[in-house]
């Protein structure tokens, strides 16, 4: 691929056979296994399966330098998402209202309805940087530098789905649940736990049969996350609103990585750290974007194709990503 680095051209081919055999295995279990079957496998890996990764890949991680600026930077990334759809937003609206009413569709009208504009702005804010974050970042950077991925990701991304996240769906949606409910669910989140256990327990030495042992569960967790992905995104069943979700994903995929990754020059902050942040910022947007559309009633339509287009897209602008930020330094 012209202008990537060759020592970064092997691990993107991995990736691509990675995430391409486990999504489309996925894929294929999705259609013919009973739909029951990955939610149990989305169980298993939320309370054991992503747990174990994480305590797993923390004992090879490098914690040291100026790691505590991964969730600072993903949390500028999402309201700079948010503010930006949001400005979208506003001019759509302001444009619908300069027109004469009587010449517009049920549809136009609908589209930038408020459950709409909820599933506009979590989809601009909300990435996959667990899931599908982990792997992208194992793979194409390595374990030395997972902390800053996990730091984004625990620190940032699972704390604003469920803060900034909810109250956004709940200001915009139509449902009645109470807020309360999935900020409870934050806070009972395995993987939060395993963090803090996981740094303590990455300093006990084990046995080199048994860090092999946790190697292998760790990764075996991180392939079985991808299956899950494929069987979800086979259940999905509409690929309407590709325009909106279209805006959306330019804003989550491609302005904010580029905007905040070339900041990140200005603060020093450059080479493999700079490189998980951005990637992190990349990622399409999370399943919890779903999840929050049918909780408080927002757009499904518009989150479910978001989903699976930028899913989709996600294979196209990683070269891009790895050409502007994969050989900045070491």
């Amino acid at each position: 691929m012209l202008g990537l680095d060759p020592e970064l051209l092997q691990p993107l081919i991995k990736l691509y056979f990675q995430l391409g055999g486990g999504v489309l295995l996925g894929w294929v279990l999705g259609r013919s296994l009973p739909k029951t079957v990955p939610i149990v496998i989305g169980q298993f890996l939320f309370w054991i399966g992503v747990p174990i990764s994480i305590i797993t890949f923390l004992r090879r991680t490098d914690l040291s330098g100026a790691i505590w600026i991964a969730p600072v930077v993903a949390w500028i990334a999402m309201l700079l998402g948010v503010g930006l759809a949001w400005s979208w937003i506003q001019g759509q609206l302001l444009r619908q209202s300069g027109n004469d009413s009587g010449n517009q569709s049920q549809a136009s009208l609908n589209s930038w309805s408020k459950p709409a504009q909820g599933s506009f702005l979590l989809s601009a804010m909300v990435g996959n940087t667990g899931y599908l974050g982990y792997p992208v970042t194992l793979t194409l950077v390595g374990q030395k530098y997972f902390g800053w991925a996990l730091f984004y990701d625990m620190l940032g991304t699972t704390v604003g789905a469920y803060g900034l996240g909810v109250l956004l769906a709940a200001r915009f949606g139509q449902g009645v649940t109470s807020p309360n409910q999935l900020l409870r669910a934050m806070l009972y989140n395995p993987a939060l736990w395993s963090l803090g256990f996981g740094l303590g327990f990455r300093q006990i030495p084990l046995p080199d049969s048994v860090e092999d042992i946790l190697q292998a569960c760790g990764w075996s967790a991180i392939a079985l996350s991808l299956v899950l992905i494929g069987m979800r995104l086979s259940q999905l069943d509409s690929w309407s609103r590709l325009r909106q979700a279209s805006v959306s994903l330019g804003i989550k995929m491609l302005l904010v990585p580029l905007i905040v990754g070339l900041g990140l020059l200005q603060i020093n902050i450059t080479g493999s750290p700079q490189l998980v942040i951005v990637l992190q910022m990349a990622m399409p947007p999370a399943f919890a974007t779903l999840v929050l559309a049918e909780v408080y009633d927002l757009d499904r339509n518009l989150t479910v194709t978001a989903l699976a287009v930028g899913s989709i897209g996600l294979l196209l602008m990683l070269p891009i990503w790895l050409v502007l930020f994969g050989t900045n330094g070491t």
